[in-house]
């Protein structure tokens, strides 16, 4: 049986000129070479590229969301692929088989629509923040889950022909759980794969100067676009009680109040609310859409 094909996409932003490289060497030394390798430069011009890697420049930053929508049809257009895999350009791949691993793991099973990787520092230490359950339990528990890091993980392409692309409106955070849902409400499975990982610095989401307004605004368009209506206001007011009490920042806090205003008068793109079997689905699997 032959192996699936592989399509590489690494967003940058031009700062981080070494650690690219680094990542391109690693993916270079994989034991299943990728058929396509796109770096997006989100806003930024791009430093040489090793051959067989295609560069594309933006003259404008379009978010996560959007630089990955651009490697994805990037991708498209050079060519039939099977699984695509995003990476952090300050990531690395520290085992030459990760996507030998993941061809194989998308092989057995034909639902298999996302695999997020382990991220891990320099130590071998995952943050709590990086393992996608609830329960965060052992790091090195793998299985099925309702969302994914967006740091390191692979992308079913016959599932994304169904359910679609990275979500533009969202710019930053919260669009892997919008892709997630979206997967699960289209019955593909997520799987979190301890042992495939990314090497990643230690890193705190609220180094982004606009983290706590998007992380509101996209939590409100996230229950607008995808939860049945009687979970709205409890999904909302769950997470707005929990931000309340975790809050440390009182100009975190009245960002964070901004973004959520800004969410809840703002459109978000098409809604279309996820199957209660599907909430049913997610609940059985530790995570209710209402966290």
């Amino acid at each position: 049986m032959r192996h699936l094909r592989v399509g590489v996409a690494i967003l940058t932003m031009g700062n981080r000129p070494a650690e690219l490289q680094a990542l391109l060497d690693s993916v270079a030394k994989q034991d299943l070479q990728p058929a396509h390798i796109v770096v997006v430069g989100n806003g930024s011009p791009l430093p040489p590229l090793p051959h067989g890697a295609t560069g594309v420049e933006l003259s404008e930053n379009l978010g996560v969301s959007g630089g990955r929508n651009v490697a994805l049809d990037e991708l498209r257009k050079l060519g039939e692929l099977d699984v695509v895999v995003d990476l952090d350009d300050d990531g690395l791949l520290i085992s030459p088989d990760v996507f030998s691993r993941l061809a194989e793991l998308h092989e057995q099973d034909p639902k298999l629509g996302i695999v997020s990787f382990r991220i891990a520092d320099e130590l071998g230490r995952t943050q709590r923040r990086h393992v996608p359950r609830l329960r965060v339990g052992d790091p090195q528990r793998g299985g099925q889950v309702t969302t994914f890091l967006g740091g390191g993980h692979s992308l079913s392409v016959p599932m994304l022909e169904r359910i679609g692309g990275w979500p533009d409106e969202f710019f930053y955070a919260h669009e892997e759980t919008d892709l997630a849902w979206r997967a699960l409400d289209d019955g593909w499975n997520i799987r979190y794969a301890p042992e495939i990982v990314l090497q990643h610095p230690y890193t705190s989401p609220t180094r982004h100067a606009v983290f706590h307004r998007m992380v509101a605004r996209n939590r409100v368009w996230l229950a607008k676009r995808h939860l049945p209506a009687l979970l709205v206001p409890l999904y909302l007011g769950v997470w707005a009680a929990l931000t309340a009490v975790r809050s440390r920042s009182a100009a975190g806090m009245r960002a964070w109040a901004a973004g959520f205003a800004e969410g809840v008068r703002t459109p978000c793109g098409r809604r279309r609310p996820m199957r209660w079997r599907t909430v049913w689905r997610m609940t059985k699997l530790g995570r209710p859409p209402i966290i």
